[in-house]
This record gives structure tokens, sequence and C-alpha cells, in this order.
């Protein structure tokens, strides 16, 4: 993966640009005091994962990241923990609060690089979940009966299996494919054939021989009535 490292601290660029040269599959193409450096380079072009400061002169690092129309995955770094729900609101993949310990880096850009083989692999019929500390399980599409989001994790569900992952809703559902997987409120998105039937704000999914009833929030009901086919007496 090619990264960059903005931050106006240039002992955390020093950091992060070392870290990132301990670490074989990560390749530092450069670092930048403020993000307007970073946006007027060439080189912004080709990067797949920024390494991102809150707080800079001129611009922070959240109004950075959603002023890009097309950003890369991020990371935000901070020396406040108080920014950690609005960074991971604007789609960052990880938090990393300063000092920066390698450990903690190293978990942040694994979970970038496996985001990025799940999206290499999108039109394929799975994705790849990190289980404990090293080991990648295979979940195909149609095994997933729904998803449901837990603070900073979310909670996927099989008929069997249930997994909790350090990961967003926002980047978990891009990874998933839009004719089988359907959000149906802020906390939840639904395998579509697995449902069994819709009352009132309910989907209904069966679920080891019982139902589990999953929220349909008003905003998302209209998009859910659209996909499927109603035939009525």
């Amino acid at each position: 993966m090619k990264c960059i490292v903005i931050d106006d601290d240039k002992m955390i660029r020093m950091q992060i640009k070392k870290f990132a040269e301990k670490s074989k599959f990560l390749d530092c193409l450069a670092t930048y005091e403020n993000p307007i450096e970073a946006i007027n380079d060439s080189l912004f072009d080709d990067v797949d994962l920024i390494f991102v400061d809150i707080e800079m002169p001129e611009m922070t690092g959240l109004e950075f990241v959603k002023a890009i129309k097309d950003m890369p995955l991020f990371i935000v770094i901070s020396g406040k923990e108080e920014y950690a729900i609005e960074a991971l609101n604007v789609d960052a993949i990880d938090y990393l609060l300063k000092p920066i310990e390698y450990s903690r880096f190293l978990k942040a850009v694994q979970k970038a690089q496996m985001f990025i083989k799940n999206k290499d692999r999108k039109d394929s019929k799975g994705i790849f979940i990190k289980d404990g500390s090293t080991k990648l399980i295979r979940m195909d599409f149609d095994k997933i009966l729904w998803i449901e989001a837990l603070e900073n994790y979310v909670l996927i569900v099989t008929e069997k299996d249930k997994y909790t992952v350090h990961f967003t809703m926002k980047s978990l559902e891009k990874q998933l494919p839009d004719d089988q997987f359907i959000r149906t409120h802020r906390s939840f998105i639904v395998n579509f054939n697995k449902i069994i039937s819709i009352e009132e704000n309910f989907a209904i999914v069966k679920y080891n021989d019982r139902k589990k009833s999953v929220p349909v929030a008003k905003t998302y009901k209209d998009k859910l009535m659209k996909k499927i086919n109603i035939i009525s007496k």
C-alpha cells in the first residue's frame, strides 16, 4: 500500500514514516505539514492510505477528508480522544491516539490492508474478516443473515456463528453487493435474500428455527419496498 502522512508535528511525521518502513507492505511516498501541501502534490493521486492529523492550521483533518470527493482510505491520528467518534463517522478506517505505539499502528494498517483485499474481491462471493490477532476467515455473502452496529464494532451474524469485527458500518457496507444486502436502519444491514416477511417496521429473518425482527427505519423503508416484488390480491 502506498501511503502519505499529513501532520503539522514533525516528530509524528517522522515516527509514522519510520513505522511504515518497518512494515513491508507499506510504502511511505511522502510526508506533509498540512493538507494543502498534500493535495497540490502529484503523488496524491497514487495514494492508497493517508495518515492525517485532526488539529492543523488552515485546514483541519476532518475538513480535509470531507472536502475530497474520492477520498482514499485514511487513518486519523490525534492527541485527543474526543475526536474518535467523529472520525469514525466520516468513514475513517481507524483512530490512532498519540503517543502511538507500533503494535497499535500495525493493527490499524492491517485493517486498511484487509479492506483493500476485500474491495478487490467485491465481485466474488464473499469477504475476509479478521478473527483474533492473525487469523483471516472467509465469509461467504450467502451465509450472512444480518449485520448489526455495536458502537465502534459490527456484529456479523450467520446461521451458525457470530463475529465481532472492529469496523464501521459505512466501510463494511461498501464491500457488500448492492443486489444482496440492504440497509434497513442506522444500526442494521440485512441480507435481502434472507428476509421471509415484512411486518410493519420490521424485516423478519429466519434464524435457527426462530425469527429475528430486524428494525426498518422510516428513512430506509422506501428503498426496501422498491426492492421487493409485491403481488396483492
